[in-house]
């Protein structure tokens, strides 16, 4: 089948190296009332259209899948544009973030099928009048555990994905919850292997990997270089003992990177933190650069044995299985 991008279908041996879950733009709610924010929209395209080609150009990389829930500033006509000017094939979702940090109100008092209507219309249709189409669906969930209202939202995400036949694409808070995504997707009669666990490098503990890609999902750890979460050598320790363990098929990796956000963040900086953004920003670092995958993090799963077969395999042939929405291959 297909890959949906917001610059029209492709075919699936046109995605290549894929980054399975990074951001252009991201912007919670309620920034838009700060009067002291600033846009500058096009530059920001520019800057964004720059690095996708850096991507494309120094690292080989063909698609870059941006799974931003519909309440974080997710802007269709933008993406497309930047696509369109970076030659980058860009896959964006339908789909709305956790209870804690998302839902909007509205959307809270909507049925699973209500919801469900709307992701199938973003994804057959186009969203709003805007012509892009969704790709993929976006699901998440918060930590501990799925809250009983994020679980009507993962009932809507199944029906949707039944109807379509587009992939599944989570987001975990610290790690949590990844098995009972899964046990949700297959109660609901979604294949395993039709969803994307997110976010799981954000636990250390190799038995909950373990747990998620015994489920039969893809797992992801597509956090890299967020350090904060957790340090790149803890992730490529756990990645490569995935690999060794025979689960390569269904790794993802990528670093849930952006290249701007509107506004201040959703939480407070610290002083320290916020130097160092500081001085990133004096540089032209800020926000970090999308290569940090391929120039600090490969030579980390190389110096641990793996391959550049087996590491550009996970970047290459595991988004191209999942999105055909084949069988995980056996062994």
């Amino acid at each position: 089948m297909p890959v949906q991008t917001v610059t029209g279908p492709i075919e699936l041996s046109q995605l290549g190296r894929t980054l399975m879950h990074e951001h252009l733009f991201i912007a919670f709610h309620g920034a838009e009332f700060d009067s002291a924010v600033v846009f500058d929209r096009p530059a920001f395209i520019k800057e964004a259209v720059k690095r996708l080609k850096e991507l494309r150009e120094v690292h080989g990389v063909r698609s870059f899948v941006d799974p931003c829930p519909i309440e974080l500033g997710r802007d269709a006509g933008m993406m497309k544009e930047i696509a369109e000017k970076s030659e980058m094939n860009v896959v964006c979702t339908t789909g709305f973030y956790f209870e804690m940090m998302g839902l909007p109100i509205y959307w809270r008092a909507r049925t699973p099928e209500e919801i469900a209507e709307l992701y199938i219309r973003e994804i057959t249709k186009g969203i709003g009048n805007t012509g892009v189409k969704a790709g993929a669906i976006k699901v998440a969930t918060g930590a501990p555990v799925i809250t009983e209202l994020e679980m009507k939202f993962l009932e809507a995400a199944c029906i949707a994905q039944k109807a379509t036949g587009v992939p599944i694409i989570t987001h975990t808070q610290d790690g949590f919850a990844g098995p009972d995504q899964i046990a949700a997707f297959t109660g609901n009669g979604v294949a395993a292997h039709k969803c994307l666990i997110g976010h799981c490098c954000g636990n250390a503990d190799p038995a909950y990997h373990k747990r998620v890609v015994d489920g039969g999902a893809y797992i992801g750890f597509d956090r890299i270089g967020l350090h904060r979460y957790m340090p790149d050598e803890t992730r490529a320790d756990n990645l490569v003992r995935l690999v060794k363990s025979g689960h390569r098929a269904q790794i993802m990796m990528s670093q849930d990177r952006h290249c701007g956000w509107y506004g201040k963040f959703a939480r407070q900086v610290s002083a320290e933190e916020q130097a160092k953004i500081d001085a990133l920003k004096a540089t032209g670092n800020w926000p970090p650069p999308y290569s940090y995958l391929f120039t600090d993090f490969v030579p980390l799963l190389r110096e641990r044995g793996l391959s550049d077969g087996e590491i550009f395999s996970i970047l290459e042939d595991n988004p191209r299985r999942f999105f055909a929405g084949e069988a995980l291959p056996r062994g």
